[in-house]
């Protein structure tokens, strides 16, 4: 089978790629992507920054090189529903955005939760944000799937949504991510620990928790990957 995973940066394909040997791969249309097999599939892993416009853009420049049998959206997202923890990995029932795309469901020996995936455009960094959103009915937020879940249902090609949580439902983030979120998709660096030390005793603390989070996070999904049934 023929996966395309979409996600907005390499980093949330650390964990596939110490399962697998992935061959860098130059082409247009997205900032990073990595060829090669994965629990005997053919796998193309793009990253294009964050947001729904990139993502999908990623699917269109992916799809004219690789002719995908099946679409996954993948890498990290925050937790909605208090019960889940950090680097639980979630498979999405549907994904909300603008309209509601119904995943298609997987199965993994690796512990995992199903529910419902909220892309907004925007990172959620407050408690009171999540509990609104919970109350909407998702279970977790992030912000690519509903572009990627979109380009799937117009190629007619089947779509997955896993991802995995970097943090918590009732988690404030004392960093602004918005404010260092620059056109391409990236997050400015520089940008984010110059705005740490404006408040250094809890932002930078919390710089490095979330670098451990991702981490971990990125982790969980390649061991979920490499024992996934699509």
């Amino acid at each position: 089978m023929k996966l395309l995973f979409v996600a907005s940066a390499p980093m949330e394909y650390s964990g596939m790629l110490k399962l697998t040997k992935a061959e860098h791969l130059q082409a247009a249309g997205f900032l990073w992507a990595k060829s090669g097999r994965l629990h005997g599939h053919e796998v193309l892993m793009a990253a294009n920054g964050a947001g729904e416009k990139r993502a999908a853009a990623a699917v269109d420049a992916a799809c004219a090189l690789f002719h995908p049998d099946a679409i996954v959206s993948t890498g990290f997202c925050g937790a909605l529903d208090p019960k889940l923890d950090i680097a639980t990995v979630l498979a999405g029932s549907c994904v909300r955005g603008e309209g509601t795309f119904p995943c298609r469901p997987v199965s993994s020996t690796w512990s995992y939760a199903n529910g419902v995936v909220k892309s907004v455009d925007h990172v959620v960094q407050t408690a009171a944000e999540k509990r609104a959103l919970h109350a909407q009915g998702a279970d977790v937020v992030e912000m690519e799937a509903a572009g990627v879940a979109a380009r799937a249902k117009a190629l007619g090609l089947p779509f997955y949504c896993v991802r995995a949580v970097t943090d918590l439902a009732g988690e404030d983030l004392a960093n602004d991510f918005n404010q260092a979120l620059r056109e391409d998709g990236q997050f400015a660096t520089m940008r984010i620990f110059k705005h740490s030390l404006s408040r250094p005793v809890a932002r930078i603390p919390e710089l490095f928790r979330l670098r451990g989070n991702c981490m971990r996070a990125a982790r969980t999904l390649g061991d979920f990957f490499a024992n996934c049934q699509f």
